[in-house]
């Protein structure tokens, strides 16, 4: 069986295992969305926001990209913002990294990826690394400093989102929450949080 057949039938067995604990599941979420958390996460398919959330369809307002970088040069990424606060309103930013993530340890090796495109959107990354990299030579090994570059990145990214217009100038601005995905346990760790006071 090729994939996407397999897809199909997965998507299949899916329908028919929500009908049956919730049988007005769909026609619920046919009436609109309301999550309350706009998630920010990177796009390692080993780091899916709503299971490891244990979420369900209309909780989680998504955008993913390799790194988890909040983009402000990327029309997606602002419009999925703009979007999520405006529209939706809702009242959590979260930036998701993970352990062992490989835009952040491509950003510390200090090569290139021979990927044109991968390599510039990893500029800012490899632009914080190198404002940081002295402190993490403290690190007993390389995956614990790249590991260590993660959480100060999601930290960066959550500190870049509150100040923004777009989230400061909110009605009411969200909370901006940094968490760090552990692949060898499957937990979350919080890094930070940040508020539009707490940063102005």
């Amino acid at each position: 069986m090729q994939f996407h057949e397999r897809v199909l039938l997965e998507n299949q067995a899916w329908v028919e295992s929500m009908l049956s604990r919730d049988p007005d599941h769909f026609e619920r979420l046919q009436s609109g969305q309301s999550p309350e958390a706009f998630w920010i996460g990177c796009s390692d398919s080993r780091v899916p926001a709503e299971q490891l959330c244990n979420a369900s369809p209309g909780d989680l307002f998504v955008h993913r990209n390799v790194a988890n970088l909040v983009a402000t040069e990327d029309p997606t990424f602002l419009s999925a913002l703009e979007y999520a606060i405006s529209v939706l309103g809702v009242r959590y930013i979260i930036v998701c990294g993970h352990e062992g993530c490989g835009g952040v340890g491509a950003a510390c090796s200090g090569e290139s990826t021979g990927l044109a495109y991968v390599d510039a959107h990893l500029k800012p990354v490899v632009a914080h690394y190198e404002r940081v990299k002295n402190e993490l030579s403290k690190a007993p090994d390389e995956a614990n400093r790249v590991n260590d570059m993660v959480r100060r990145h999601v930290a960066a990214q959550a500190d870049h989102l509150a100040d923004l217009d777009l989230v400061r100038n909110a009605e009411q601005p969200p909370l901006v929450v940094g968490l760090v995905y552990s692949l060898d346990r499957g937990a979350l760790e919080p890094i930070c949080e940040r508020t539009q006071a707490a940063v102005a």
